[in-house]
């Protein structure tokens, strides 16, 4: 069994149009849209630090700013994936966060709910994908609940360790139990895009390639 490195050197070598392919012909989920590359260039990929955001009670243990114990425990690869489906008007990612991310390589960040300073997050080239945004505070708003737990994005359920890809085509989550034969569908269907894709440069007919191969591509 490969390692999770290597898993995502082949991860990150596909892109998400490859990659949700492979989940329909496998006829698994995993596609959220909508969430949108705000800042930062290119695909990223890593295994997901998770963190969910709402109201009440904070996690049990000494007060930590939301976020910071994604950033501390996280590296390069990795992507902290956060859930604030509160209903609040509040930023669950913000300026000092992206600049604690970048200074620990993390790859990106993946935030259902409202982000803020995300200015500041172009400013330093750090990836955000996001579905909205806000000026407001998380202070005396929303707290955060835990950190590598369950979270909500979009309609799926993501686990921490989760395998994430993200690029201005969507986002993507992959269970671990299912990357090896995900990678192995997603590579398949490339290479055949990547054949279709010469056969169209050297004049054959797109008619002929899209409609001889295209259509029949998934069965495998």
């Amino acid at each position: 069994m490969a390692t999770p490195a290597e898993y995502l050197a082949r991860l990150r070598k596909l892109d998400c149009c490859a990659v949700s392919d492979a989940l329909d012909q496998l006829k698994l989920k995993g596609v959220v849209s909508g969430l949108s590359q705000a800042s930062g260039t290119g695909r990223i990929a890593g295994l997901a630090i998770t963190v969910k955001l709402g109201v009440g009670a904070p996690a049990a243990g000494p007060p930590k700013h939301l976020g910071a114990t994604a950033i501390e425990i996280g590296g390069p690869d990795n992507v902290i994936v956060i859930e604030q489906r509160s209903g609040v008007e509040a930023g669950s990612w913000g300026g000092l966060l992206s600049l604690g991310a970048k200074v620990k390589g993390i790859a990106g960040v993946v935030a259902d709910g409202p982000v803020r300073d995300i200015d500041q997050a172009m400013e330093m080239g750090f990836a955000v994908f996001a579905n909205t945004f806000t000026a407001r505070t998380a202070r005396a708003r929303i707290v955060e609940l835990g950190t590598n737990v369950l979270v909500s994005i979009g309609d799926l359920t993501v686990e921490p360790g989760a395998y994430v890809l993200a690029d201005r085509s969507g986002v993507i989550f992959i269970a671990a139990t299912d990357i090896e034969r995900v990678l192995a569908a997603a590579e398949r269907i490339a290479a055949k895009e990547e054949a279709m894709a010469k056969d169209i440069l050297a004049g054959k007919p797109i008619g002929t390639v899209m409609g001889g191969d295209y259509e029949h591509m998934l069965k495998g």
